[in-house]
């Protein structure tokens, strides 16, 4: 099998604060059911085994844009959200942090009775994907989270993580079983992390005399295949700067959902009643459902969706995220009930923000954009694990 993916994250510690934890839930499965309602069940599994897109997701729901915490908080946040939809959804994760990966396999075998697939083959699935990434691949990095996302049909995705705590980094490991051939032959199709010298691979093809003289690496007869690896490295520093965006894409979008009027496209968007900022979210959450693979080369851009629980780029900003969340659940309900008009206007707005970076020039300033949404944070809830957004000072004035 062919490992989809794979980055290197700065480790990054502490806790989700019930506040945002509730609205990741939330917001998550509005996304999935959008996805899979649009695209279907193997899309979600794609893109979930896509390190791009997976950190652009985390980025949206508020999540630090750059550390390995989005790993473990999307991901539970998701299976906290999905599962209890497991049957109209048609997905189902299992396992997660710590004790909770180690029961994956016998969640996998219940999952597999209850939707009539082999639940005893995803097991072994399983088990071999967390086998090649903490034993076979010798990098350094100890698994302590496997997530395995898995479809009605046996089609599957593997989200895991490891630490190496000697560098303060975590690596994430993808597997989409759409591109498996070999767990024992270059099976990774992408991992995310920093190069960290010369390491031990006995899952790469060139290992196949090494993999005969071991018991457990001739399970399965290697074949040979093309390997893509797509590689995330997210950097050391938190706060979100100039280059970790792509400017062109960045700034015309502001300028859509911003300096061109909405009164311009309300009755196409059929969303009327929503200001610029709300739109601003809107557009970034349309691209996670709608784009294409190339548009998540810069996950830090969709962190102005809705901000960083620590304040980077921005306070999240929570009467945003709940009319987010309150705008694309309508839409996801009235297309299961055959009325697609309004997830149709949100799929456009994305197209919207294509069409806008044609021939556009960026000419706002990146510090500039920032500040403004610093100092206007407190106008929509601001909020960060440190407390509330507070007017600044020459504005506090003003409000007495």
């Amino acid at each position: 099998m062919k490992r989809s993916g794979s980055a290197d994250l700065p480790l990054h510690y502490g806790q989700v604060p019930m506040w945002l934890a509730e609205r990741m839930s939330t917001l998550g499965l509005a996304i999935t059911e959008a996805i899979v309602e649009e695209f279907g069940t193997a899309a979600m599994l794609q893109r979930l085994g896509d390190p791009f897109w997976f950190q652009s997701f985390g980025a949206v729901m508020g999540m630090d844009w750059h550390s390995s915490g989005i790993t473990t908080s999307v991901m539970g946040a998701l299976k906290k959200a999905i599962n209890p939809h497991a049957k109209s959804l048609g997905l189902y994760i299992c396992g997660g942090k710590g004790k909770q990966s180690r029961e994956t396999p016998a969640e996998l075998i219940r999952y597999g009775a209850f939707a009539g697939i082999a639940g005893d083959a995803l097991a072994r699935s399983s088990r071999l994907s967390a086998k090649v990434d903490n034993t076979a691949v010798q990098d350094g990095f100890q698994l302590y989270l496997h997530s395995f996302i898995v479809d009605q049909t046996g089609k599957w995705t593997v989200v895991q993580q490891g630490m190496r705590p000697d560098s303060a980094t975590a690596r994430r490991y993808h597997w989409h079983s759409a591109d498996l051939n070999s767990f024992v032959s270059d099976p990774h199709s992408g991992i995310a992390g920093q190069n960290q010298g010369q390491i031990i691979n006995l899952a790469a093809k060139a290992a196949l005399p090494a993999q005969q003289a071991m018991l457990s690496m001739t399970q399965e007869d290697p074949q040979r295949m093309l390997t893509e690896i797509r590689h995330l490295k997210m950097p050391d520093h938190h706060e979100v700067t100039a280059k970790d965006v792509d400017l062109k894409r960045l700034g015309a979008m502001l300028w859509l959902t911003h300096e061109k009027q909405p009164a311009d496209f309300e009755s196409l968007l059929m969303l009327e009643g929503m200001g610029p900022r709300t739109l601003q979210s809107m557009a970034l959450v349309s691209e996670v459902i709608y784009g294409t693979p190339s548009r998540f080369q810069d996950p830090a851009r969709f962190s102005f969706a809705h901000g960083g629980k620590d304040g980077h780029p921005f306070p999240v900003p929570l009467k945003v995220y709940d009319e987010t969340i309150a705008v694309l659940s309508r839409a996801v309900q009235k297309a299961k009930v055959g009325q697609a008009d309004k997830l149709q206007a949100i799929r456009k707005l994305s197209e919207l923000s294509r069409m806008a970076e044609q021939g556009f020039t960026p000419n706002q300033n990146f510090d500039a954009v920032l500040e403004r949404e610093r100092r206007e944070s407190w106008k929509y809830g601001g909020k960060t694990v440190f407390g509330d957004a507070k007017p600044p000072k020459d504005q506090q004035l003003k409000l007495f």
